[in-house]
Order: structure tokens, then C-alpha cells, then sequence
């Protein structure tokens, strides 16, 4: 169990990784909003992960208010896009 705790630490780790950087350097705000909800969701995921593998769920409201915000963070940049586009 040991190991797979150690390989999914790494990967989400490379993800997490990834997403900031992507967050920093993306060439358009698309790409860096898009690179946030990445970002959000490993974070949901690795705290999903620490949830299953110390088998507890005192984190799960942590997780819904995450994706909650990711949820309405992508609506609104939707709708601002939207307005944008009109003008």
C-alpha cells in the first residue's frame, strides 16, 4: 500500500505542478482559467485519495465547497467571456 501511496503523491504532484505552470505562463486568460480548474481538481483529488487511503470522510465538505467554487469560478468566466464577445 505503501507504494501506491508513494506513486499517486508523485503523479498528482507532476499535475499540480503542471497546472501552476500553466497557470503562470499560459499565453491567454483561457488557458489560465483553464489550468485553475486543473488545479482544483487534483486538489480535490489528492484530498479524495487522503480520504480513502486513512478511510475517514472529514474532509468531504472541504471537497464539495472546492468544487462548488471551481463550478461557479468556470460559469462566471463563461458568462464574462460571453459579454466579451457581444461588444
Amino acid at each position: 500500500m505503501q507504494i501506491a501511496i508513494i506513486i499517486a503523491g508523485v503523479l498528482f504532484s507532476i499535475g499540480a505542478v503542471a497546472a501552476l505552470y500553466r497557470v503562470i505562463k499560459g499565453p491567454s486568460l483561457l488557458d489560465r482559467v483553464i489550468a485553475s480548474d486543473v488545479f482544483v481538481a487534483t486538489v480535490m483529488c489528492v484530498l479524495g485519495s487522503e480520504m480513502a487511503f486513512n478511510q475517514h470522510t472529514e474532509t468531504l465538505p472541504v471537497i464539495l465547497v472546492l468544487a462548488a467554487f471551481a463550478f461557479l469560478g468556470s460559469v462566471s468566466f463563461a458568462r464574462f467571456m460571453a459579454k466579451q464577445d457581444e461588444t
